[in-house]
């Protein structure tokens, strides 16, 4: 099961996380999250990085040039695209992609397909936000989903107390937390963090 944990903005964090085992770590350039982060200061995170952690950078419905320069400047390995961005959209970027995709009552598995994406993110529909909701949405959605390809992420409102029932539930290729691990936005409590890679790897929960 491969982990990612997604806002990241101190260095402390992603090291304990990175140190824990964890595969991936999400730094959000969407200025209007909480958790956003400047690339430069991103970058100075990613430098100091041990090697064979992926580092993803997220983005909303972003200008293309604007968000390959970020990617550049940062440093990171992978892109996510967390709006409405097109197949098209997605497919002028060089590195890997995840396309994440809002799940709601009317979500379409089949949307899916669209994309030529690394990897498919399910997390909970919102009108006010993308991402960071801490609300989970329908798994039965997700585990569809993971019936149309084998690499779909699950996201949306995990955390210690329900990471075990959503792996049992989905089968997902990865899962991402974000809020379920925090002490506040931007800022991850170390012990969360632990105890779901734990769970994760199947030593708990």
């Amino acid at each position: 099961m491969r982990i990612k944990i997604c806002g990241i903005t101190r260095y402390e964090d992603a090291r304990v996380a990175a140190n824990l085992g964890v595969d991936a770590l999400g730094f959000i350039f969407a200025k209007e999250s909480p958790r956003c982060i400047a690339p430069a200061d991103a970058a100075e995170i990613i430098k100091r990085l041990p090697p064979f952690v992926s580092k993803v950078g997220v983005f909303v419905n972003e200008d293309p040039q604007r968000a390959f320069d970020a990617a550049l400047t940062a440093g990171v390995d992978t892109v996510q695209f967390h709006g409405d961005e097109t197949p098209e959209y997605c497919a002028q970027f060089p590195m890997p992609v995840i396309k994440a995709f809002s799940v709601g009552g009317d979500f379409d598995v089949s949307a899916m397909s669209r994309y030529k994406a690394a990897g498919y993110l399910l997390d909970t529909w919102d009108s006010e936000r993308r991402g960071g909701s801490g609300r989970v949405f329908d798994w039965s959605v997700a585990a569809k989903a993971c019936g149309a390809s084998d690499a779909v992420i699950l996201s949306g409102g995990l955390n210690p107390l329900n990471l075990r029932e959503a792996i049992d539930a989905v089968h997902p290729y990865a899962v991402d937390l974000n809020s379920g691990v925090e002490i506040s936005p931007g800022v991850k409590n170390p012990y969360k963090v632990k105890e779901v890679v734990s769970i994760a790897r199947g030593g708990g929960g």
